[in-house]
């Protein structure tokens, strides 16, 4: 992985996750959803390529659309009448835009959780909370990393039947059901037995015994400082602006809100600062990396 801000010290990286996660799901604010969305994509784009490209382009996009087009067929409320639908209800320029923003915040958030999954291993989830959660961080951990692992597990399987001729491409539809079911059963007989033999692993390492040691090979050195410092000084800087209301909006009865005044401007700067922290880290590490070699 060509990303930098991955080696940072956990307690960054999931400073910066704490506040780009709920600050995603909590601002409405139409500029913060955009630029929550932007970065979002920027910074998948920058860890994963064209997986990502095709990702953010190919399903959260045309999913924002679908949604915004559902919300205003079951949300009536807003003041600004458009035209009614064959239905008698009103179609209200107030639903479209909240629709539209509610879409935006949810492609957002999954696209932020991505990110999250390239970076937050499940080892540095336990490394923060083993001690103060042990059981709930472990679960946690085992949890998120489950997905992706069965994801890769059926791929396994499924090109391992293609070679014989079992495949879901192959056959009528009975039989492709029925292909389906046996790599099913397959994958989730691989899941049954990985779990044991997790629990035998635990077993026989001590866990759960009292006075058991864990072990660290994380260091928080003064790169670490200088992140959290920006990530915290960014992060407390919108949380004080969400307290004083200088991103207070407003989709009903009419839209309405703080756009253009001053300090809502910098809040505006600050969270985009905030979001796009781990590329500016990984572009400085670039330059200084290209800097040393043509020292050498």
């Amino acid at each position: 992985m060509k990303d930098a801000f991955s080696r940072y010290h956990p307690l960054v990286n999931f400073a910066y996750f704490f506040f780009v996660f709920a600050f995603s799901m909590f601002l409405m604010h139409p500029v913060c959803l955009f630029i929550s969305l932007v970065c979002s994509f920027v910074y998948s784009i920058w860890l994963k390529g064209r997986k990502a490209v095709l990702f953010n382009f190919a399903f959260l996009l045309p999913m924002i659309f679908i949604t915004a087009i559902i919300n205003p067929a079951f949300n009536h409320e807003g003041a600004t009448i458009l035209t009614y639908l064959h239905t008698g209800n009103p179609l209200t320029l107030e639903s479209i835009v909240y629709g539209f923003a509610a879409a935006v915040m949810m492609a957002a958030v999954v696209s932020w959780f991505n990110c999250y999954n390239e970076i937050m291993a499940s080892d540095k989830f336990v490394y923060l909370f083993g001690r103060i959660i042990p059981a709930m961080s472990l679960i946690l951990s085992m949890a998120l990393r489950f997905v992706p692992k069965f994801k890769a597990q059926i791929k396994v399987v499924s090109d391992a039947q293609r070679c014989i001729g079992r495949d879901v491409s192959n056959g009528g539809i009975i039989t492709r059901l029925r292909h389906e079911i046996t790599i099913l059963s397959i994958v989730i007989t691989w899941a049954l037995e990985n779990a044991i033999e997790t629990a035998d692993s635990m077993r026989s390492r001590g866990y759960g015994l009292p006075g058991r040691t864990a072990f660290s090979i994380y260091r928080f050195d003064g790169r670490d400082k200088i992140a959290l410092t920006a990530i915290l000084t960014a992060g407390g800087y919108v949380l004080i602006g969400i307290i004083l209301n200088g991103l207070k909006w407003k989709y009903y009865p009419t839209m309405r809100g703080r756009m253009t005044e001053i300090y809502t401007i910098t809040l505006y700067a600050a969270y985009g600062i905030l979001c796009m922290i781990p590329v500016i880290a990984d572009r400085k590490e670039e330059q200084q990396w290209k800097a040393t070699q043509l020292k050498i």
